[in-house]
C-alpha cells in the first residue's frame, strides 16, 4: 500500500506539472524577459524553497483538518482520493482546460473519508471551498486596481520599459505564492505516503520536496504547449503590462490564502487576473465562450472528484 500510494503521490506532482505549469508560464510569455526554460526552472525551485520558508499550513489543512486519516482504512482512503483527483485532473488537462486542482482534492479528500467512513470536518471543507472560490474574484479585483494604477502613473512608453522588470518580479512573487500553496498539496501527499506526518503535521522534508519539485517539473514540460494555448489567449488577449498586473494579483491572493493554511488554485487566481487586468479597455474584449468553458471545468471538477472517491473507496474498504 506505502509503495502505491508513493507512486500515487509522484503520479500527483507530474499532474500538477501538466496542469499548472504551462498555465502560469503563458500569461507572461509575450513579455519576453524569461525564456520558458527559465521561468519552469523558477517555479520548480520556488516548489521545493517554499514550504521551507513560509512553512505548511496548507499541507497540514490537507492531511489532517479535512479529513483524518487514521489506520489501514485511511491510507486506502487517502490512496484512492489521489487517484480519483488525478484522473479528473488529467481527463480535463488532456482537454486543455486548466482546471483547478484544489477542488480535485478536496473534492476527492472528501469523498474519500466519506466513502471510508472517517471523520469528516465539514465547517473546514466549507470554509476552504468559500476561499477558493474567492481566490479568482480577488485575481480581478486586484488585477483591475493594478493595471488601472500603473497606466495612471506610467506614460505608454515608460510602461513599456518597465514592464519587462515588473515581469520578473511579478512572475517570482507568482512563483513563490504557487510553492506556498499549491505546491504543498504535492508535499502533503507525499507526506502521508512515507510516514513523515507527525501529530497532524507535515514537516518541511528536504528530499521530498525535491522529489515533488522534479516530478512537477517533468510534467510541466510536457503540458506547457498545450495549456498555455487555453490559458494565455484564450480568455482574453493582454498587453504585457496587462499580463504583469494579473500576475501580481493571483500572486496576492494564493499568498494571503496560504498564510491562514488554505489551499486554493493559482490558475484560477490567474484567470481572474487575466480578465480583470484585460477587462480595464472593455468588457466586451472578454472571450466569454472560452470564460464559460474553463468556469464548466472547475464547477464539474468537485462533484466529479467527490462521486468518484466515494464511490471507489467504499469498493476498496469493503474488498480489504
Amino acid at each position: 500500500m506505502t509503495t502505491a500510494l508513493v507512486v500515487a503521490a509522484i503520479a500527483f506532482a507530474v499532474v500538477n506539472g501538466v496542469n499548472d505549469g504551462g498555465a502560469l508560464l503563458s500569461v507572461g510569455l509575450d513579455v519576453r524577459r524569461l525564456t520558458p526554460v527559465t521561468s519552469l526552472l523558477v517555479l520548480a525551485v520556488c516548489v521545493a524553497i517554499a514550504p521551507l520558508v513560509i512553512g505548511t499550513a496548507v499541507a497540514t489543512t490537507l492531511t489532517s483538518r479535512l479529513v483524518t486519516f487514521d489506520g489501514a482504512d485511511g491510507t486506502a482512503a487517502l490512496l484512492v482520493a489521489v487517484i480519483a483527483a488525478v484522473v479528473v485532473t488529467w481527463v480535463l488537462a488532456g482537454r486543455g482546460l486548466p482546471t483547478s486542482l484544489t477542488l480535485a482534492i478536496v473534492g476527492a479528500i472528501a469523498g474519500a473519508g466519506v466513502g471510508a467512513r472517517l471523520p469528516v470536518s465539514w465547517r473546514t471543507v466549507g470554509v476552504v471551498l468559500l476561499l477558493a472560490a474567492a481566490a479568482p474574484i480577488a485575481g480581478l479585483v486586484l488585477a483591475f486596481v493594478f493595471t488601472r494604477l500603473a497606466a495612471a502613473w506610467s506614460s505608454r512608453r515608460t510602461l513599456d520599459r518597465r514592464t519587462q522588470r515588473w515581469h520578473v518580479a511579478a512572475f517570482g512573487l507568482q512563483c513563490v505564492a504557487y510553492g506556498s500553496n499549491d505546491g504543498q498539496k504535492m508535499l502533503a501527499v507525499l507526506a502521508v505516503a512515507t510516514g513523515t506526518v507527525v501529530d497532524g503535521r507535515v514537516p518541511a522534508v528536504p528530499w521530498q520536496l525535491a522529489v515533488v519539485a522534479t516530478a512537477f517539473l517533468v510534467g510541466a514540460t510536457i503540458g506547457l504547449p498545450r495549456v498555455a494555448r487555453t490559458l494565455g489567449g484564450g480568455v482574453i488577449a493582454v498587453r504585457p503590462h496587462e499580463a504583469v498586473a494579473s500576475e501580481l494579483a493571483a500572486a496576492a491572493a494564493v499568498l494571503a490564502t496560504g498564510v491562514i493554511g488554505s489551499p486554493v488554485s493559482m490558475t484560477q487566481a490567474v484567470s481572474g487576473g487575466l480578465l480583470g487586468a484585460g477587462g480595464t479597455r472593455g468588457w466586451s474584449r472578454v472571450r466569454w465562450t472560452q470564460v464559460m468553458h474553463l468556469a464548466g471545468a472547475w464547477v464539474v471538477t468537485l462533484p466529479a472528484a467527490f462521486t468518484a472517491a466515494v464511490a471507489a473507496t467504499a469498493l476498496t474498504v469493503r474488498l480489504t
